[in-house]
């Protein structure tokens, strides 16, 4: 039974005091002051005065003060996309400090707590050394409905800076070459970038997926990595600013109009990389990590120049190159292009500039595509 019912029966059997009290409390394990606070309540109050009573105390002395939690409130109102973390950074800079778990709670007695906002941490992060080692890219899903397409994002892996993040009218090469000129231009050249097998950079029908944007970044002397297919943890960065993005369209409201739209997304770019507290930075901004890279672009890059003493040999007009008396594919894409040749044992490394493409098993007599994706997952 229930506790209700079950201090209903003990007042009907106290009041027809057929056995000692101190017996018939006993029988329901408790003391006899709770035995005639029970009693007394039921004569009070009936029934009604039996059933579990809040144990929240009356007063809490140490309860935030009104001021400070319409402080806590008003910031959740103006960013209701920041969790507690990044509140009490920002209620910090005006003045404010309370602990995390203060303003959680407040948050919570508020109802402004859903459960989008309860996420376990990620287990274990892998990042670059530096800033402008790598980049993320990938293009974001559908904001709102009725969209074919999201914003193109381009995040350092480093510091989380946001490189671009721009609206794009396709998936078209060309336009998204057209934003990394401007990203080179403002950014300097990174050593490497990540993305996926997705259209314009990687196409199946294109000679061992190498399509010409993708050309364009290894001429640019970018190193170019895939993640594994299905493992979206791979690019885990980028993955993860575009739920934030997500849930910050949702709570803020996003502009319908086009122009409104890009202009919406460069305030929340730069709210990204200057403002908004990063809890994977120790709550510092991607801003006071990152710095512009060195590597500076050029829209006429001269042939690439390999090592002194490096084995280059150029692919002909069929994407062949000739070795060892033997004819090996490499790629119809780098015909006319010079590719170095790493030897190893009897297997041969080819690189185009600095991206390995291809493994030649001298052995066997087998020309194998090389999987670029990265070993490590580097959510």
């Amino acid at each position: 039974m229930d506790v209700k019912d079950q201090r209903v029966r003990f007042v009907v059997l106290a009041s027809r005091a057929e056995r000692p009290f101190s017996a018939l409390c006993a029988e329901f394990g408790i003391s006899r002051p709770t035995g005639y606070l029970w009693l007394g309540r039921y004569r009070q109050r009936g029934v009604a005065g039996l059933c579990e009573l809040s144990r929240r105390p009356q007063l809490s002395p140490q309860q935030t003060e009104p001021q400070r939690e319409a402080a806590v409130v008003a910031a959740r109102m103006s960013f209701p996309d920041w969790g507690a973390r990044k509140l009490a950074v920002l209620l910090a800079r005006r003045g404010i400090h309370l602990p995390v778990t203060t303003i959680h709670r407040i948050l919570l007695r508020r109802g402004l707590v859903g459960e989008a906002d309860r996420q376990r941490p990620a287990a274990e992060r892998f990042e670059r050394a530096a800033p402008n080692q790598l980049w993320q890219m990938d293009f974001k899903g559908p904001l709102c409905k009725g969209e074919a397409l999201g914003p193109l994002s381009v995040l350092d892996d480093h510091s989380r800076y946001l490189v671009a993040l721009e609206q794009l009218d396709s998936i078209r090469g060309e336009l998204v070459r057209e934003r990394l000129q401007q990203a080179f231009i403002g950014c300097g050249v990174p050593e490497a970038m990540l993305m996926d097998h997705g259209t314009p950079w990687w196409g199946r029908q294109a000679p061992q997926g190498l399509t010409r944007l993708a050309l364009w970044l290894i001429r640019q002397g970018v190193e170019l990595h895939f993640s594994r297919v299905r493992h979206p943890q791979t690019q885990g960065k980028v993955e993860r600013f575009h739920g934030e993005l997500q849930r910050a369209a949702e709570r803020r409201g996003l502009p319908v109009e086009p122009v409104a739209r890009q202009s919406w997304l460069h305030e929340y770019r730069w709210e990204h990389n200057h403002f908004r507290p990063h809890q994977a930075l120790g709550m510092a901004t991607p801003a006071s990590r990152w710095q512009p890279s060195t590597r500076r672009y050029d829209p006429r890059p001269a042939e690439w120049q390999y090592p002194e003493g490096a084995h280059v040999l150029k692919v002909d007009a069929e994407g062949k190159i000739k070795l060892g008396g033997h004819h090996w594919t490499i790629s119809l894409a780098l015909a006319g292009e010079r590719v170095q040749l790493e030897q190893i044992h009897e297997r041969v490394l080819v690189f185009y500039c600095r991206t390995l493409i291809r493994e030649l098993d001298l052995s066997r007599q087998r020309s194998t595509i090389v999987d670029r994706c990265l070993d490590a997952e580097i959510s």
